[in-house]
Order: C-alpha cells, then sequence, then structure tokens
C-alpha cells in the first residue's frame, strides 16, 4: 500500500510561491490598500495645490520620494481606485475627484465630509458595498464568515481574505464600526451620521475620524535547490517586542499581543512566529536574533515601552530593506522618526477596550502583512524614503 508523503520544506515553499503568484493574477476588485492611507495621500495632493491639478512629478519631489518607485506608483494607483483622485501613475497631472475634495475639505460640515468617505470607501467599491448591506446594523460577524460572505460577491477565494480584512480596516477608520454594549458592531449611516455636528471640521487631521486605529518579502523564485533553511526562514515571522522577565509587565504585554492578535492573525498566511526566547539553536544569542532579523520573511516590530532593543533590531530590518509591520500600544507615542511609517495602534487601556476590538486588530495586522509580503517595495521607512540607493551587503 502507498503511503501518502509528507511535502518536503522546499515543496511547501514553492507551493506558496505558486499561490502567491496565482493572487497576484487574480483581479483584485478592491484597492489594495486601506481608505486611510489612500486619504494621506490625496491629502498631500489637495495641500500642495490647494485644491486644484497639479504636476505629477512636482508633487513627489515635494514628498521627497521617487515619481518611479514601486510605493508611488501604488499611492496613485489605490487613490484612484477609491475615487479620491484622477490620473495614472504615468499621467502628467493628479487631480482630485469632486467626491475626494469633500472628503477633505475642512471647510464643510463635519457630516458631510464623513458621508463622502463613506461613499468612497464603502459604496463605490462593490464587495464592500454588499457586504456593509448584508451585515450593517448587526455584530461584527466572525472573521470567517465575513471571507465566505465576501466570496459570494465576485471576490476571488485567494483574495477573500485580503477583502474581509481591508473591509473592517476601513469600517473602522469610517467610524462605522463602534463598540456598543460590549462588541464590536456595524452600525448604520444613519446612526453615525446623525452622531456628527454639523458644523465644519477645522483644523483636524484625516485620522480624526470617529472610531480610528490607524495602522503604514514575497518568496523568493529560483531555478537552484532551495534549502532547508531558507524554507525555514521563508515560512518565519520575526517578532521584535520588549520581553522583560518573567511576571513583569513587558512580558505580560508580549505574551498577549502575541497570542491574541499576532499568531492568529498570521496562521491564515502560513506564517510561524518566533520571538527571541523561542529560538532554541545552539549560539550566541545576538547572531541568532540578527540572522532571523536578515532572513526572516517578515518581522513585526511592537513599539510599546519604547524599548531600546526594539528599535535597535528594527534599524537593522530598515537598512536591509525587507517587510515589516509596526504595532504599538495606544498610550504610547510613535517615536518621531517614525511616525511617518504606519502603525497598528492597540487600545489597551483596559480590559473592556481590548477585548471586543480584538478580531479587529487581528483584521488590520493582516491586511499590512499581506500587503507587506506581496508587495515589498510598497512599504516605505525612513532609510527608503531618505535614501532610496541606500544598500547594504548582506552575502556571508
Amino acid at each position: 500500500m502507498n503511503k501518502k508523503q509528507t511535502p518536503s520544506p522546499e515543496q511547501e515553499v514553492n507551493a506558496r510561491v505558486e499561490a502567491a503568484v496565482k493572487r497576484k493574477r487574480a483581479q483584485r476588485p478592491f484597492p489594495a490598500c486601506g481608505f486611510e492611507e489612500a486619504l494621506a495621500f490625496a491629502k498631500e495632493l489637495f495641500d500642495y495645490g490647494s485644491g486644484k491639478p497639479v504636476r505629477r512629478l512636482s508633487l513627489f519631489d515635494h514628498l521627497q520620494k521617487s515619481p518611479e518607485s514601486g510605493p508611488s506608483r501604488m499611492l496613485i494607483t489605490n487613490a484612484n481606485k477609491y475615487g479620491l483622485i484622477k490620473g495614472g501613475y504615468a499621467a502628467e497631472q493628479l487631480e482630485l475627484t469632486p467626491e475626494g475634495i469633500k472628503a477633505l475639505d475642512e471647510e464643510l460640515p463635519r457630516r458631510e465630509q464623513v458621508k463622502a468617505r463613506i461613499q468612497l470607501a464603502v459604496d463605490q467599491i462593490e464587495p464592500f458595498a454588499k457586504l456593509y448591506e448584508r451585515f450593517a446594523g448587526n455584530k461584527l460577524p466572525a472573521r470567517a464568515a465575513l471571507i465566505d460572505a465576501i466570496k459570494d460577491f465576485d471576490v476571488p477565494s485567494e483574495l477573500a481574505e485580503e477583502a474581509a480584512d481591508t473591509f473592517v480596516v476601513n469600517l473602522r477608520f469610517l467610524g462605522l464600526l463602534q463598540t456598543l454594549s460590549g462588541a464590536e458592531r456595524i452600525v448604520t449611516r444613519e446612526h453615525l451620521l446623525d452622531s456628527l455636528p454639523a458644523s465644519p471640521i477645522r483644523n483636524t487631521s484625516i485620522a480624526a475620524a470617529p472610531q480610528t486605529q490607524s495602522s503604514s518579502s514575497s518568496a523568493k523564485v529560483g531555478t537552484g535547490l532551495i534549502t532547508a533553511e531558507h524554507a525555514q526562514f521563508e515560512a518565519t515571522c520575526f517578532y521584535v517586542t520588549p520581553i522583560g522577565e518573567d511576571g513583569s509587565e513587558q512580558r505580560k504585554h508580549s505574551d498577549l499581543f502575541l497570542g491574541s492578535i499576532v499568531e492568529p492573525a498570521l496562521e491564515q498566511l502560513g506564517l510561524r512566529v518566533i520571538r527571541a526566547d523561542a529560538i532554541d539553536k545552539p549560539g550566541t544569542i545576538t547572531r541568532q536574533i540578527i540572522e532571523y532579523l536578515l532572513k526572516s520573511r517578515l518581522v513585526i516590530a511592537d513599539l510599546s515601552f519604547h524599548n531600546p532593543n526594539v528599535f535597535y533590531e528594527l534599524a537593522i530590518r530598515h537598512a536591509a530593506r525587507l517587510p515589516v509591520v509596526q504595532l504599538i500600544r495606544a498610550c504610547d507615542r510613535v517615536p518621531f522618526d517614525l511616525n511617518q511609517v504606519r502603525t497598528i495602534k492597540i487600545d489597551t487601556s483596559d480590559i473592556y477596550a481590548l477585548v471586543p476590538k480584538i478580531d479587529t486588530y487581528r483584521a488590520e495586522v493582516g491586511s499590512q502583512v499581506r500587503r507587506a509580503l506581496e508587495d515589498p517595495d510598497s512599504v516605505d521607512n525612513p532609510i527608503t524614503t531618505f535614501y532610496p540607493d541606500f544598500r547594504v551587503h548582506l552575502g556571508g
């Protein structure tokens, strides 16, 4: 009798690579980022041109970004898909749409501005609009139920998880996802708009929408044999976090984020999470940490407590220009040098604030991770922004 063969690490990696290629080929009927990120780019356009058309090259020179880079092209593409701007990444000029201006104009009544944002972020994205109509007025369903539901709306199966996570992130930013009676609920437009003042939104940032929680390497394909070590790191997310001593606040915090948010978010993506205290290889711990920083497919960095080791390790990953997702406790300030990098803020002020939003935080982490893995060049860090030609040598 033939025994069923267990796939080798190399076969598992190749299978993931093939799946990633298929995902890229599948048509995405929704933008490849959350609405908040696209709105931030539209606001740069709005501020630079005072609402008027601007030259694409001049705008990116002002932003100190390369107009032809992957991140710059993605900014334009996603803002375009959300209906915020006119003009593609090869256009001579970029221009805000009438609805895009409404979504940004601080002279408008707040109610009108939020209404325009809902139209762009949900109503005109067909799968999001249908999903919202199905669940509005109810508790946020389990993530698996959202994924199953969105498949009914012509979203390819391989993109359903990404669509569900982006949908939840958008609801949170808009204020359509609120904690009521101890549970996350998808509120109706009427409920939200009726709660907003009719006065203009003066001197507020785009992140001031109700209930906002901000969030900002694909497998390598080669012709040679993929080693077992390479397969191990290709399936690994290294979790950079303040660990602390047993029983300390930092250790309890790290264990909570790891077990309740990070690991569940990455489980669907086939990544195992390794924290420094779980490294079981013999050798010098510092050398091993650096090896994981340079070889792991993904790094998630928890900036809570402003731990110096975390920032040191994050700088190494940034210098290597490899995918990183950042998160932090909402009570901690994101340091100045990193406040332009998208960072997921998690409210840990008390159990009543944290528990109802666990699924939402998982969705935010999953959304950011998925984007970082599928298009590593779409995620900026201070080094890629200010020194785009900077490279480090990673050879042995």
